[in-house]
């Protein structure tokens, strides 16, 4: 039905750790040790995201990346389509190309199809639950932050600019 990549996967695992430091400079070694992802790949998303306006970045030994904006104006939906493109209902299992056939095409039997329906609502009904869900839902939701929103562990020593 519907899943979530590694790059969305890593790009919303680097926002909530960003967010959780909303002063710091994180360089991307640290954020790739702290996520236990491969950095070359971090590298990647950090990119987009900071082409996308989520994150903003300084070069140097001092730089780094920060979140660009409050968890709370960071919404799901949002964020898998700046990575991924429009989010997409799977494929009709019956329309599937036979061998020979060209891919795509939408379903010839679409009109007729008692699943459609169903379908398109549960697809507009998940849209809008991403549109809705926040960063900053996430976040509580993964004990990141407490109820008043003060990031967990937020008094704990880091080392986000260590060379």
């Amino acid at each position: 039905m519907f899943g979530l990549t590694k790059k969305t996967g890593y790009g919303l695992a680097a926002l909530s750790y960003l967010a959780g430091r909303p002063d710091r400079w994180v360089c991307a070694r640290v954020l790739s040790e702290q996520l236990s992802v491969p950095v070359s790949l971090l590298m990647n998303v950090l990119k987009e995201l900071a082409g996308a306006g989520y994150v903003e970045s300084i070069r140097g030994a001092h730089g780094g990346y920060r979140v660009a904006r409050p968890p709370e104006e960071i919404h799901l939906g949002e964020l898998v389509r700046d990575l991924e493109g429009p989010i997409r209902r799977s494929e009709c299992l019956r329309d599937r190309p036979r061998e020979g056939d060209r891919a795509g095409g939408s379903c010839r039997a679409a009109s007729a199809c008692p699943h459609a329906d169903p379908l398109h609502r549960v697809h507009r009904k998940l849209r809008g639950f991403l549109d809705d869900l926040t960063l900053a839902d996430i976040m509580v939701s993964a004990g990141r932050a407490d109820a008043a929103g003060t990031p967990a562990g937020a008094g704990r020593q880091d080392a986000e600019n260590a060379s």
